[in-house]
């Protein structure tokens, strides 16, 4: 399975494949090596596309899960609010998903310039927040932009009720999607440096 927005640039080197392929297909003569080397250029980037834009059905874990997949870069206490930093890199699937089950009041966008996301002054780059009300109270998720990565999608608008593991966007090439949770509310379940993985690795838990 594939993220919603895959198909344009799949089909679109698929048919770039099709059609150097079936210039030659007909001819007696071998191919060159330049167009074999163009032939595993074009094949080497569908390939890329396919195992970038993959977005493989998860079962849905414990817990307030990861919005994203990749690694814990950061856990800071902000006030009485917590704020777990995942880094993305470019192998990671791309796909966000709602952390808990919530509704969204707000997405807006802000930041400038686009600095490396694993730093600490890329909580300032261009970002998406989407402003949560769930069980718990106010909750945040935020995707950042990276040196690469400056495409942020969104698959919902204020108004829908996500459930917990749903989709909810994506970053196209790789950075950072941080979650912040009321920090009174909750107990973490990860530390710096664990892997994760969207709707499936808990991240926290209703404090009892």
């Amino acid at each position: 399975m594939f993220a919603p927005g895959a198909g344009r640039p799949l089909g679109a080197v698929a048919t770039v494949l099709v059609i150097i392929a079936g210039a030659y297909a007909t001819r007696v003569l071998p191919f060159s090596l330049v167009e074999i080397a163009a032939l595993a250029v074009a094949g080497a980037v569908w390939l890329f596309l396919a195992v970038f834009f993959r977005d493989p059905e998860r079962e849905v874990g414990e817990g307030i899960v990861s919005a994203a997949d990749g690694r814990v870069s950061a856990i800071e206490r902000e006030g009485d609010r917590v704020r777990i930093s995942v880094f993305m890199n470019v192998t990671n699937v791309h796909v966000n998903r709602f952390p808990l089950t919530a509704k969204v009041e707000a997405v807006d966008d802000a930041g400038s310039g686009f600095r490396p996301a694993y730093g600490r002054d890329a909580a300032e780059n261009v970002r998406r927040r989407y402003a949560l009300e769930s069980a718990l109270g106010p909750v945040e998720v935020v995707q950042i932009t990276g040196i690469l990565a400056r495409r942020l999608v969104s698959f919902v608008k204020p108004g829908v009720l996500g459930h917990k593991g749903d989709r909810f966007g994506m970053i196209v090439f790789g950075s950072r999607v941080d979650v912040v949770l009321p920090g009174s509310r909750v107990e973490l379940a990860v530390t710096v440096g664990d892997p994760v993985r969207a709707g499936v690795t808990t991240i926290a838990r209703e404090r009892a």
